[in-house]
């Protein structure tokens, strides 16, 4: 494992893309490169300076405009008049495939009507190993399925939008202390910190996700500022050439993070087909580039063949002329204002209208999806939802209006706590949003308490309120008080602590100890730990996240019942922040100051076993469980049934169930599976048997309770043991559903169990691997909440 973890094995040459899935288009792409010169190559592998976050320049001898690159993950960044969406985290927490998908289709459509041809996102690493990751909110879930179907419904709502998807950051991105070199005092180039994983925990885990995604057809994948292995990961030929285009058979591009290119030749040899921004630095011109004119140098010099740039190009064009960008709408005006890169460009770009309004009815989902990623965790005696209380209290920095703006870019956002006063959205750095407004939760308090004439009174400073005496003008006491918490994050910087900021838990005690019916809500960028969750007067607790510009309605939606909770924790809440020190955020004052160019390594001793699986593995207990949520109503599970795909059907699982039933199998598995995947040819995410159902979960869910609600049945897999090995997860969640349910309702919900979700990564086959032996299927409504089991036997 030694080995394992300080070399990356080279896998050269970089395999060709054969257009697979897109084979009109690749045809397309190849009888445009053939009318290129070996300049206009270059061009197009190279970033160059113009109005978007990245560009490609335009040649127009061809009819080719060039491409506009935005962020970001949940909103198109750089732009005017356009819906700031939920955040991944929330998307992850809703469980919910039919928003993620209308997420994704919202989001293409605002990122093409303002003339951008690529949106930097979605984010599926960070994973979220580490609990302070500062990124792990752009992202979806440390579990990888549950990201892995994320980022699928996301990538084909954005894609059917007409808009390129760039998943990334590829790969092992967990954290963003030294995630890119830096300068020593002595001026020795300390190099970005090495995730170093093995093999088996590499597929498992941090690669699932990007399979998804390439599955689904992704356009484009960025490469990640780290190094894997020792070696930089947009240069790292094994994780680029070797699993991403040879196991999973990508047929897109590679694209850098912006900076994430340290050479010319050993780049495109390892796999990278476009760098961005371009230039060394960010308004630089682009010749001074690894590639650009270097890209021309090294196939005149023969470092670098023709063939491997023709190949870049056809990867980059290829899904240009798929989802026919060559008839697209014009780059808004806006944008050379917005990114602050004005005219003269080295290229032309078409300008049109200026402050285009995308944003069409597309609050009505954010508000949806805002809620449904909002997370009930305490309900003592039905305190929510509130039915016209006579008096209420609202409390915290969280409740109100932002007063820094509602761009959180600035130095006023440029630190590990954010700003002090407003409502959290969203959190900061290129995967944050400009909103066009904000509903705070004390603005959507007021109209909708209006209904029923009643008394609010708040006080939002929380120095005050955690000080004493703070709530002595707060008359009569409250029925019921609103605690508003909030956790700040941003790309550049990990978190240091893991309560909400601001002396929360000071705002919490006081608020408490002066009413006994005090609700807290927090809007969080990652997770917290709730030190006050079992105080006897904190009767009700939600958590909302970060659900975008309609926050507050959001929010109210839930505490009054218009809607239903049906969030689920998509990752675990531990009792006490040291029990996530299990994968620790690399970082010291030796590593600040030191002199080694190589100190920053940051060994995934873990394994496979961060959130749930290390929490269940341990049997440690904590405060809430993955996949854990309360609803306003109750819910049950019988029934359970496994049922043998049929060996000749092909059945595939989209999230529905689209293939035969093979009524003959409903035992427990009949062992007549091969262990290893048929020999395939290799498709866009890997060998197609991969994708293949074999087994059918059924499990029938009845509401027991006396409101209409929606369900989350979730099926989780007892993989055995594998002799030699490092450990397996005890439980790994490989199925979920979301289903609306009347009172006394119930349904019958089937899982597809693909072979892939059977498998683990055997290391010394280099292949996919049913274990042999029995398999545990459990079916809940959590991680620890099983109300079903049962067991498979695929390999005898």
């Amino acid at each position: 494992m030694a080995q394992d973890y300080s070399t990356s094995p080279p896998v050269y040459p970089s395999p060709p893309t054969q257009g697979t899935g897109w084979e009109a288009a690749f045809a397309q792409a190849e009888a445009f490169v053939s009318n290129l010169t070996l300049e206009e190559k270059a061009q197009l592998v190279t970033g160059t300076s113009g109005p978007c976050v990245g560009n490609i320049g335009a040649i127009p001898r061809l009819g080719f405009d060039g491409l506009c690159l935005q962020d970001g993950p949940l909103a198109i960044r750089q732009a005017t008049y356009a819906s700031v969406f939920p955040a991944g985290l929330t998307t992850a927490a809703s469980w919910d495939r039919s928003l993620m998908l209308m997420r994704g289709m919202y989001m293409g459509a605002e990122f093409k009507g303002k003339g951008s041809h690529v949106a930097l996102g979605p984010v599926v690493a960070p994973l979220g190993r580490a609990a302070y990751g500062g990124r792990n909110w752009e992202g979806f879930s440390p579990d990888p399925y549950l990201t892995g179907v994320a980022a699928e419904q996301t990538i084909t709502g954005m894609q059917q939008s007409g808009i390129q998807a760039c998943l990334k950051h590829f790969i092992g991105y967990e954290q963003e202390s030294q995630r890119n070199p830096s300068l020593s005092v002595d001026n020795v180039t300390i190099e970005a910190v090495s995730s170093n994983i093995d093999d088996r925990t590499i597929h498992e885990l941090y690669l699932w996700p990007f399979a998804n995604g390439v599955h689904a057809g992704v356009s484009s994948i960025m490469c990640s500022y780290n190094r894997i292995n020792g070696s930089y990961a947009c240069q790292n030929s094994k994780t680029q050439n070797g699993i991403l285009k040879g196991e999973l058979g990508f047929q897109g591009y590679i694209m850098s993070d912006w900076g994430g290119t340290h050479a010319g030749v050993a780049s495109i040899n390892a796999g990278l087909d476009m760098d961005m921004p371009g230039p060394l630095s960010f308004s630089g011109d682009q010749n001074s580039s690894f590639f650009g004119g270097n890209v021309t140098q090294a196939v005149n010099n023969g470092s670098v063949s023709e063939t491997r740039v023709d190949d870049m190009v056809r990867r980059i064009m290829t899904p240009y002329f798929y989802l026919q960008q060559n008839q697209y709408p014009p780059i808004d005006g806006e944008e050379p204002v917005l990114n602050s890169n004005f005219p003269p460009y080295d290229y032309q770009f078409t300008l049109g209208a200026a402050n285009v309004d995308v944003r069409d009815s597309h609050a009505r989902l954010i508000r949806k999806l805002g809620s449904a990623g909002t997370v009930l965790l305490k309900n003592v005696n039905n305190t929510l939802p509130l039915t016209a209380p006579q008096t209420m209290g609202v409390f915290g920095n969280d409740a109100g209006d932002v007063v820094d703006g509602l761009y959180f870019s600035g130095s006023a956002f440029q630190n590990q706590y954010g700003y002090e006063y407003g409502n959290l959205p969203v959190a900061g750095g290129s995967g944050t949003g400009r909103m066009s407004y904000l509903v705070s939760p004390l603005e959507a308090i007021k109209s909708r308490t209006a209904q029923d004439g009643t008394l609010v009174q708040y006080i939002l400073n929380n120095t005050l309120i955690s000080s004493a005496g703070g709530l002595s003008n707060i008359l009569p006491v409250p029925q019921v008080c609103l605690v508003f918490l909030k956790t700040w994050a941003s790309e550049g910087y990990d978190r240091i602590g893991l309560e909400p900021d601001w002396n929360s838990t000071g705002v919490v005690a006081s608020v408490a100890s002066y009413c006994n019916n005090t609700i807290v809500i927090t809007n969080s960028a990652g997770l917290n730990v709730m030190p006050w969750a079992n105080n006897p007067n904190v009767t009700a607790i939600l958590a909302a996240h970060l659900p975008g510009q309609e926050s507050g309605n959001s929010i109210v939606d839930v505490l009054y019942g218009a809607v239903n909770p049906s969030g689920k924790l998509p990752y675990t809440i531990a009792l006490n922040a040291s029990d996530y020190n299990f994968a620790p955020i690399t970082n010291s004052t030796a590593l600040v100051e030191t002199e080694d160019p190589n100190a920053w390594q940051s060994n995934f001793t873990e394994g496979l076993l961060i959130d749930y699986r290390h929490f269940d593995y341990y049997n440690e207990s904590v405060a809430f469980e993955f996949g854990f949520g309360l609803s306003y109503t109750t819910f049950d599970m019988a029934g359970i049934q496994i049922q043998s795909q049929s060996q000749t059907g092909n059945g595939s699982w989209d999230g529905n169930w689209n293939g035969g039933w093979n009524s003959s199998g409903s035992g427990s598995g009949s062992g007549s599976v091969s262990a290893l995947p048929p020999p395939n040819p290799i498709v866009p995410g890997g060998n197609p048997s991969l994708w293949e159902v074999l087994y059918t979960v059924s499990v029938t869910v009845t509401n027991t309770g006396g409101l209409a609600g929606a369900a989350v049945p979730q099926v989780y897999l007892s993989l055995p043991q594998i002799p030699g090995e490092d450990p397996t997860p005890l439980n790994v969640l490989r199925g979920f559903d979301k289903i609306v349910l009347q009172p006394g309702e119930s349904q019958s919900v089937a899982f597809g169990l693909m072979r892939r979700d059977l498998s683990y990564w055997n290391t010394v086959m280099q292949e996919w691997m049913i274990p042999s032996g029995p398999i545990g299927v459990n079916a809940g409504f959590s991680s620890r909440d099983f109300r079903q089991k049962t067991q498979l036997t695929a390999v005898s």
